[in-house]
């Protein structure tokens, strides 16, 4: 079995930052790359941030300089910092992992339960 497990959201301010946090644990044998999804009411759910096993980024045009998304290989978790938020980055942000279990040949996607972020004045 395979767990992600995120934390860190919450409310905050237009402005304010939150740190968020996705942990990979179970029968991991490799993890590729791994990202944050987000999905606000009455919307599809739309790519974040993502960040390969090499340290290679990609960013949703609205978040670039803003949020900085980080990985801890050893660890199998990611980390998305968010500054100067606003209140249109309300969603529930979803973290993704493409990754291979052990004895197995194929990579697959597992997603977290996701973690709400409210900005609000």
């Amino acid at each position: 079995q395979v767990r992600l497990v995120e934390s860190g959201g919450g409310e905050v301010q237009p402005g304010g930052s939150l740190r968020l946090s996705c942990a990979a644990s179970g029968n991991i044998f490799r993890v590729n790359s791994m990202g944050w999804y987000r999905q606000a009411p009455g919307k599809e759910r739309e790519l974040v941030a993502a960040i390969t096993s090499l340290g290679s980024t990609n960013y949703k045009n609205s978040v670039k300089g803003r949020f900085t998304i980080s990985r801890d290989n050893a660890k199998d978790t990611i980390y998305l910092k968010m500054d100067s938020l606003k209140p249109e980055d309300t969603a529930v942000y979803y973290c993704n992992a493409n990754l291979v279990v052990t004895g197995g040949y194929i990579a697959m996607n597992y997603w977290g339960k996701g973690t709400l972020v409210t900005v609000s004045s």
